[in-house]
């Protein structure tokens, strides 16, 4: 359902990815979602901030649903624990699609 949203966002394009779907935007990715394997025991996705603005990683601070192993840039993990966080899932992949945007490539 996530990824038939993204994909009517300007830019996106999903590839297959070592059984993940990765989003990109333009040449640049900026998450995956889980396709036929997943990343834990909970159902989750995974955002790329290069590096995360600073007012947005203090609100992925405070937000539980929200993992990383190097704060601040890089992947982070974002786990759907409910329906009632899908909004909030397309809030923070809205944010990685827009960081995308004017990320240099690398």
């Amino acid at each position: 359902m996530l990824e038939s949203e993204l994909l009517t966002w300007p830019g996106v394009i999903a590839k297959r990815m070592f059984g993940f779907r990765a989003l990109y935007r333009g040449k640049r990715i900026f998450a995956a979602l889980p396709n036929s394997r997943g990343f834990g025991p909970d159902p989750c996705f995974l955002l790329k901030f290069d590096p995360m603005p600073l007012a947005l990683l203090k609100r992925a601070q405070s937000d539980l649903r929200v993992h990383s192993n190097s704060p601040g840039k890089g992947w982070f993990s974002f786990t759907l624990a409910s329906d009632t966080d899908l909004h909030d899932a397309l809030d923070w992949l809205s944010h990685s699609h827009e960081a995308a945007k004017s990320r240099k490539f690398r």
